[in-house]
């Protein structure tokens, strides 16, 4: 069998998406309103960790993911009030909270958990299968569906209907959304705190929805992996989605190519050169949100 007809290559595939399109589509949200997120990995982290963490303490892995999600919109809010109040360089800022979560992750695994890591009786989120769709869909984790519904939501609200393109008149030009009567701020930072919370989301999966378990920095730079694919996906919540797949399948086929005299290191530098191609312009003009990165002062 080919390997490019073998089911579980396209199966892998999207199992790897998964935590590429949730902070990717996240990260849309942030830029769209006018701030640089490259926080993501470390907000994935916190996801991540406490995912798994409340999964273990309430027996149940939904609420597990309620608290991790709701622990990586709060570290997102304290992001924005930095980067929106306090007018923070968002890069720098950015690299600071991937550094801190880095860090606490690590600390409270080994805290309380201890070097063993988290208990092996954590409860999961579910698998579904759906083999009247093939056995590309066969047991997959139930966040694989929840993604498909996010991106085409994300689509909806930010290109059809009035709040989403309040979002995206904040991240193109505050000034006249200011004059208008908009809330540039209270918009910038639902932006980020909703790109905080599909970004720990990202995280959930990686450690309550495949692995069941958390180690440290297993995020694994997929939070960067998702800024490159939200760049090449020119800021757009399928564009985004479709980066991702890419950057799934690149990873997906290295893993399968392995041992067949293909380095995979080789393949995994795919997404990213096509990255640069297109933030050259050589295939396809990625122009980012006008005031994207600059502060905002209210004129009021």
């Amino acid at each position: 069998m080919s390997v490019l007809t073998n089911p579980q290559l396209w199966a892998s595939t999207l199992a790897m998406t998964v935590p590429l399109a949730l902070p990717a589509i996240g990260g849309t949200f942030s830029e769209r309103a006018g701030v640089v997120n490259i926080a993501m990995e470390g907000i994935m982290l916190m996801g991540a960790f406490f995912g798994v963490a409340f999964s273990y303490w309430t027996g149940s892995a939904w609420l597990g993911l309620v608290f991790g999600v709701l622990m990586g919109g709060l570290l997102a809010a304290v992001f924005a009030w930095a980067a929106i109040r306090l007018a923070a360089d968002q890069v720098v800022l950015g690299m600071a909270v991937n550094i801190f979560a880095s860090g606490l992750t690590a600390f409270l695994l080994n805290t309380l958990f201890g070097y063993e890591g988290t208990p092996p009786d954590t409860p999961p989120l579910p698998f579904v299968s759906l083999p009247w769709l093939g056995p590309v869909f066969s047991h997959q984790s139930v966040l694989l569906y929840v993604m498909f519904a996010i991106v085409a939501l994300s689509h909806w609200f930010l290109f059809h209907t009035r709040i989403g393109l309040r979002i995206r008149a904040v991240g193109e030009n505050p000034l006249a959304a200011d004059t208008a009567g908009l809330n540039v701020w209270r918009l910038r930072y639902a932006g980020v705190i909703v790109g905080g919370m599909l970004s720990a989301l990202g995280g959930v999966y990686l450690s309550i929805g495949i692995l069941n378990s958390f180690d440290v920095g297993m995020t694994n730079g997929r939070g960067f992996i998702a800024l490159a694919a939200m760049i090449f996906g020119k800021w757009t919540p399928v564009g985004s989605f479709l980066a991702s797949l890419l950057f799934g399948f690149s990873t997906a086929l290295g893993i399968a190519l392995q041992g067949q005299g293909v380095s995979p290191d080789l393949l995994s530098m795919i997404p990213y050169v096509l990255t640069i191609l297109a933030l050259t312009g050589l295939v396809g003009r990625s122009t980012p949100p006008a005031a994207d990165g600059i502060p905002y002062t209210p004129i009021r």
